[in-house]
């Protein structure tokens, strides 16, 4: 069954139509990227899939379940979560915690009880800090647990984004725009980790400006230009479709926009 489906879905802010009938799939595993100038529509998108925004016309259906209009908190819930373009952590909070929030919005205790620890909790408390710690060494961060959020490099905050993200235990991750002000060796730390999201089982969703990740990461690209659904395919075939060139990339390699 696909995971995610997408049918002539549309938004529009006045006059202008933001996302003009865009038709996607996403089937289970892998990694999908959504790319396209400035503009076109991409973030957009990614606010109508996870509920932050309404469509005008057009359906969504995530798992079989229509969840067209559904608030952000209930699809979350159902297993759909996102992060942001800009970092949204607890930036007083250790990393170990700021995971641990997300681990507690799976729990009964909730997010007070990763921050206050009743003694009914402690064996689950145990079991949730084994899990952070987990993540954390899953996404590169186990040796920054005990430090602020604050404290971290802006590409170490988005690595721990991803981390607290993954402790909701999402079967679709979207990442918007990950790779932003990340530096070479960051970018490649997080190419690293997004391939290992997905091979272990959790399909990711992507928008993304740097073309050197999408191409080493992506297993189907689709191109968004002025609102409108213009390519889909794998990487290599979208590199080389004349009307993404046109439109996007400008050049074949190492374009950005």
């Amino acid at each position: 069954m696909t995971l995610l489906v997408l049918e002539r879905v549309t938004r529009r802010f006045g006059g202008l139509v933001a996302v003009d009938a865009v038709d996607l799939s996403v089937a289970p595993g892998g990694v999908t990227a959504i790319i396209g100038p400035n503009g076109a529509g991409k973030t957009t998108l990614f606010h109508l899939i996870s509920g932050f925004q309404t469509p005008d016309l057009g359906r969504i259906t995530f798992q079989g379940r229509d969840i067209t209009g559904e608030p952000p908190e209930r699809i979350a819930a159902h297993g759909l979560v996102r992060t942001f373009q800009l970092v949204q952590l607890f930036r007083d909070l250790t990393a170990i915690e700021n995971v641990k929030v997300g681990c507690h919005l799976q729990t009964r205790g909730g997010v007070l009880t990763a921050l206050v620890r009743p003694k009914g909790a402690r064996e689950a408390e145990t079991q949730v800090t084994a899990t952070a710690r987990e993540l954390l060494a899953f996404v590169g961060l186990d040796a920054s647990a005990e430090l602020p959020a604050s404290a971290l490099t802006y590409g170490r905050q988005r690595l721990l984004e991803i981390a607290r993200a993954l402790a909701a235990k999402p079967k679709l991750l979207l990442l918007d725009e990950p790779a932003a002000g990340l530096n070479s060796e960051e970018t490649r730390l997080l190419a690293a980790a997004i391939r290992r999201i997905a091979a272990g089982g959790t399909t990711v969703l992507l928008i993304e400006h740097d073309m050197n990740l999408v191409m080493t990461t992506a297993d189907t690209v689709a191109v968004l230009d002025f609102g409108k659904k213009i390519a889909e395919g794998t990487p290599r075939s979208v590199r080389e479709d004349p009307a993404v060139v046109a439109a996007y990339l400008g050049t074949a390699e190492g374009a950005h926009a």
